[in-house]
């Protein structure tokens, strides 16, 4: 009997991101954010979803599906260490993996029925390009998922600092406005690889359709721009 066995997308997640930069670093971050998790047609089945309306969250089990590599290393650079430190890739999150796989936990906000695709969950805090495949879902249960005395690794000192977001009224204006707080929480988490501090650099990231253009000076990030895309 063979280990290996082909595995196929059940589901893919909409959400406003349509490139890598600017997706937060961890799921839960920005609970702000809401992305729908819509099911592939084999799988838009209701009885599969039986019982997940009890439960908050859920775990996505999906595929870094833009990062796939031919080979893979056996160490990494993650960003949070200023892209010079290196690590074992499996004490790390990095999306280059001998099985590119990504595992995030998210509030379940919802499931709609709707008519054209069948059930449809709404999520929130997701850290998810727009598009990506889901390979599966499973409930998060709280007595066996919450460890509060876990110990962080050398992730404990690089935990995510929130910067203060400046931008003007007028263009606020042209983000709609059910999707303010979400991208005001993604400029909160600084979007930048940490290893960027260039006062006078002007980044571009997309969001729900819009080019949000940003320099940050210090512990301030300050909107210079938003135009559609």
């Amino acid at each position: 009997m063979s280990d290996s066995f082909e595995m196929r997308p059940i589901a893919r997640i909409r959400s406003d991101f349509g490139s890598k930069f600017g997706v937060p670093r961890q799921s839960g971050l920005v609970d702000a954010l809401e992305a729908a998790v819509v099911f592939e047609e084999p799988y838009r089945n209701p009885d599969a979803l039986r019982g997940l309306e009890g439960f908050s969250h859920i775990w996505l089990i999906w595929a870094f599906h833009q990062s796939q590599r031919p080979e893979w290393s056996p160490t990494v650079r993650p960003p949070r260490l200023g892209g010079n430190q290196r690590v074992g890739v499996f004490a790390s999150r990095s999306p280059f993996r001998p099985n590119p796989l990504g595992l995030s936990s998210v509030r379940l906000e919802a499931i709609e029925h709707r008519p054209e695709v069948g059930p449809v969950l709404i999520v929130r805090g997701a850290d998810l390009m727009d598009g990506t495949p889901i390979y599966d879902i499973k409930p998060y249960i709280p007595y066996a998922d919450c460890h509060p005395d876990a110990a962080a690794g050398f992730t404990a000192q690089t935990q995510t600092h929130r910067l203060q977001v400046e931008c003007p009224p007028e263009l606020w204006e042209a983000v709609p406005a059910a999707e303010r707080d979400g991208l005001r929480g993604v400029l909160e988490n600084d979007p930048r690889p940490s290893y960027q501090h260039d006062p006078e650099r002007v980044y571009g990231m997309e969001f729900g359709g819009l080019e949000v253009h940003f320099k940050v000076d210090g512990e301030t990030l300050t909107v210079t721009g938003i135009d559609h895309c």
